[in-house]
């Protein structure tokens, strides 16, 4: 085999560039941190259970337990409403049924016009006393 200058094999090219950016092709160090929510716990079920049984998607009374029965429901509850049903469960699904986060009116709108009104403008003020001043 003859080499030019400049010309390296396919397997030489291969080595060098495995040893000069550090290229592992072995196993990573440390393991995969779950993320999210690992599981129900009982008390969250049961408010679950309890809101598809209200909406007729359950049968029976709240065990507490997140089971296949509850998860059946939960995915038709989803795929009824036209959202995704491998992740359960789905968080528009829990706004619906009531047991999502609770934002007052005033947090999502800001304060509302009555208590707007209340407080007088520092404009109007300085308005008054601009005109009463020149008089």
């Amino acid at each position: 085999m003859v080499l030019c200058a400049g010309y390296a094999t396919a397997a030489t090219k291969a080595a060098s560039k495995t040893a000069r950016h550090g290229h592992h092709k072995g196993k990573r160090k440390g393991s995969w941190k779950k993320k999210g929510q690992q599981g129900i716990n009982s008390e969250r079920a049961t408010e679950i259970q309890q809101a598809l049984i209200r909406e007729k998607y359950l049968t029976g009374e709240p065990t507490g337990t997140w089971d296949a029965r509850t998860q059946a429901a939960l995915v038709k509850y989803q795929g009824d409403n036209g959202w995704q049903t491998k992740v359960v469960p789905d968080s528009r699904a829990l706004i619906k049924l009531g047991l999502g986060p609770n934002y007052s009116a005033e947090l999502i709108n800001g304060p509302t016009k009555a208590s707007a009104a209340a407080t007088p403008s520092t404009t109007a003020s300085r308005g008054i006393e601009g005109t009463a001043a020149k008089q």
